[in-house]
């Protein structure tokens, strides 16, 4: 049943933006200091990473069904990826209409699928840790330029100063999640995607601040995998 509802949430949170006007990022119209091109706002094209996203999440939830149904492995991340993609099946319309609580619900749906993350079995990496990976590795950049445009969009700090400081929250997730599962270099590939989208939008005019707090953080991203495929490799067989 588990891995049925799996599939259902997987596919509901797929179509969704087929039901909605789609989302690209906040008008600056839905905040109280209405934030016109912020600098932690990625650049369009870094959405684009949702396809690949809805794609996998729906693959991978079938194999699980077909292959792997009662797998321990896969059932014990079932529960919390499903609540994560319940969650982001009904967020589209709430960020349509309020900011402030599609922000709540992003860092909920980051939540669960960092707990399903962690949790998911070390078997079948394609189809089971890839697709979570890169769902939870979008979302800790997401859910971060969420509050960070709530922080500025409501005056608590300058649309600069909130950039920085949650650019910085979020690299600091993504080591601690590098740390505790440090076979899913997806989760760090789809950050690092995060952060050239971010770069991608302080060019012109050129943002040196944040532009070189995300050149240092795909640089320790990239540090972070290549420390653990040396671990992985230098590991003695087990036997």
């Amino acid at each position: 049943m588990k891995a049925i509802l799996t599939l259902t949430a997987a596919l509901a949170f797929a179509l969704s933006p087929l039901t909605t006007e789609g989302f690209n990022g906040f008008r600056p119209d839905q905040f109280p200091i209405p934030q016109v091109d912020p600098p932690v706002q990625p650049a369009g094209f870094a959405f684009a990473i949702w396809g690949p996203i809805y794609l996998w999440l729906i693959a991978g939830a079938l194999f699980g069904l077909l292959k792997r149904d009662r797998a321990p492995g896969w059932d014990v991340a079932r529960w919390p990826l499903i609540a994560s993609l319940v969650i982001g099946a009904a967020w589209i319309p709430v960020a349509q209409f309020s900011p402030l609580w599609a922000t709540v619900l992003i860092w909920a749906m980051l939540g669960t699928a960092l707990w399903a993350l962690v949790t998911a079995g070390a078997e079948d990496r394609l189809w089971l840790r890839t697709p979570i990976a890169l769902y939870a590795g979008w979302l800790t950049a997401a859910s971060c330029v969420a509050l960070a445009l709530i922080l500025a969009g409501h005056g608590f700090m300058s649309g600069q100063a909130a950039a920085l400081a949650l650019i910085g929250v979020a690299l600091l997730i993504a080591l601690v999640v590098l740390v505790l599962r440090p076979d899913t270099p997806e989760y760090a590939a789809t950050m690092g995607w995060a952060l050239v989208g971010i770069a991608a939008s302080n060019v012109s005019p050129a943002n040196i601040s944040v532009l070189m707090l995300c050149g240092a953080g795909l640089a320790m991203l990239a540090l972070s995998v290549r420390r653990s495929s040396i671990d992985t490799h230098a590991r003695p067989p087990h036997g």
